[in-house]
């Protein structure tokens, strides 16, 4: 099972091995038995897979790079289904192995035959894989298969994990064995506390793309990496699983994860999209960054505002981007008016995360794109920071005697000591003498005070109260 800081940064890529077949063949199914944990969306609607999408995989001894594509169809010229199936084309172009699938339980059908006749003229090396043979359900498409010409097929369940033996036997054909001596980069000398910041600096700086549905968040992803990596279109939606891709920005490394858009939870009915907000969720978690994607001609919507502070809550970088800003160039009164409204309702739903970087962009021509990831990494910066402890209580005397802190039953209320014990984000902890008695109006004043003092723009600051220990409290117990 792999953990979430594998997510994050994997040493071991290795070849590539694209798993295809015509739809709900159970591709996703096997993507996620071999990746270790629950990567793709699986449901039993066909074609719930669009994208290609990738991650490191393990299967004994093999490391390789795993590829869950689309159902293969045989539509053709720019509709869904037919930019789906250029997309797995593509896949299989740039894999050094292919897994062909089919569902024995339906036994062979036409487009598996048309599919088999493609890859046998296009694909040099085909493992074909005969799925859902549990049981006996699955012997006659099993016979049938081998009449495929793509060689002996392997019996399998990728939801029963069964026949994983034979899939290694056959992968290792084309595949070398890790050395022994390449062990996970951190078992041996990352503890219980987790990767030393050094360690982390070294990692990708982990990007998430979030916002509403058919924001053009997809299109900002192809627009940063140069190419077309991810599927776009007119159609609301495409985008269901979180889809990574890897990319460097000025020689930093970068993984982006281009994420299904989110609607307002009552609008949410389907068990399929559910899951996609539960997996864009997910990403949220693990990023360093996200960027909310807006668009411009409805600035600032309760959902937009809604993803926001589900960034915020869980601790992360934000960065908004404001995309399709070329429709406001005809009009500048209506352009100054949405952009000063955007600005005040942020600062009234996040009193706690004030000056949010916001880029202006259009991510289909280009403008202002190259303004974002200085943004991005800025924050980034900004949200690794870290305030020495000396500086910080220096700051702390200050603040008492400009603004003394309430009094609490006649008596005057200590802060005694500060320090910070976290970053990503800056987390700190305050000594109070009556921490109860502060007040949240107080403890407001001294996150704003410690963010324009310290440069702390933009990230979500945390502070902790605690009550000092009496030191006499152990000699009275004595007594």
């Amino acid at each position: 099972m792999r953990s979430a800081d594998d997510d994050r940064s994997s040493g071991r890529d290795g070849p590539r091995v694209a798993i295809v077949g015509r739809p709900n063949v159970g591709k996703s199914t096997l993507f996620n038995r071999l990746v270790g944990r629950r990567r793709a969306i699986v449901d039993d609607t066909p074609g719930v897979t669009r994208d290609v999408r990738e991650a490191p995989a393990q299967l004994g001894d093999l490391a390789f790079t795993l590829l869950d594509t689309a159902g293969w169809e045989t539509a053709g010229g720019e509709a869904l289904e037919a930019r789906m199936r250029r997309f797995t084309e593509r896949a299989i172009d740039t894999a050094e192995v292919v897994l062909f699938l089919i569902d024995a339980r339906a036994g062979v059908l036409p487009l598996d035959e048309a599919f088999a006749g493609w890859l046998r003229k296009r694909a040099g090396k085909v493992i074909l894989v005969a799925n859902k043979c549990e049981g006996r359900a699955g012997q006659q498409g099993l016979a049938e298969a081998h009449g495929l010409g793509l060689g002996e097929p392997i019996p399998f369940s990728a939801e029963h994990g069964e026949g994983l033996s034979d899939l290694h036997e056959a992968l290792a054909r084309y595949i070398e064995p890790m050395p022994e001596e390449e062990d996970d980069e951190f078992e041996d000398g990352e503890g219980a506390e987790g990767p030393s910041e050094a360690e982390l600096a070294k990692r990708p700086l982990l990007l998430a793309i979030v916002g509403r549905p058919n924001v053009g968040k997809s299109t900002l992803v192809n627009r940063l990496v140069g190419e077309e990596r991810v599927l776009t279109g007119p159609e609301a939606g495409i985008t269901r699983d979180a889809i990574r891709v890897e990319w460097q920005w000025k020689g930093r490394q970068v993984r982006l994860v281009d994420t299904a858009g989110m609607r307002r939870r009552s609008r949410i009915e389907a068990k399929l999209e559910a899951a996609s907000v539960a997996d864009t969720l997910d990403t949220i978690r693990l990023a360093d960054v996200c960027v909310v994607v807006l668009d411009a001609a409805n600035m600032a919507e309760k959902q937009d505002l809604a993803v926001a502070g589900w960034v915020i809550e869980e601790g992360r970088a934000l960065v908004i981007a404001v995309n399709k800003t070329d429709l406001l160039a005809d009009d500048r009164s209506a352009a100054s008016k949405a952009w000063r409204k955007l600005r005040d309702r942020l600062e009234a739903s996040f009193a706690q995360v004030k000056d949010v970087p916001i880029v202006g962009i259009s991510a289909l021509n280009g403008r202002g794109v190259d303004r974002l990831m200085p943004a991005v990494f800025e924050t980034y910066a900004i949200w690794n920071k870290r305030v020495p402890t000396p500086k910080l209580n220096r700051w702390l005397r200050e603040m008492e005697t400009l603004h003394p802190p309430p009094l609490a039953n006649g008596r005057r209320i200590r802060l005694r000591f500060m320090t910070q014990i976290k970053i990503r984000p800056p987390t700190f902890i305050l000594s109070v003498s009556q921490p109860e008695e502060l007040g949240d109006d107080y403890l407001r004043f001294l996150i704003n005070r410690l963010r324009d003092d310290f440069g702390l723009p933009g990230v979500p600051i945390r502070v902790t109260m605690r009550k000092p220990k009496n030191p006499y409290a152990s000699r009275a117990r004595k007594r």
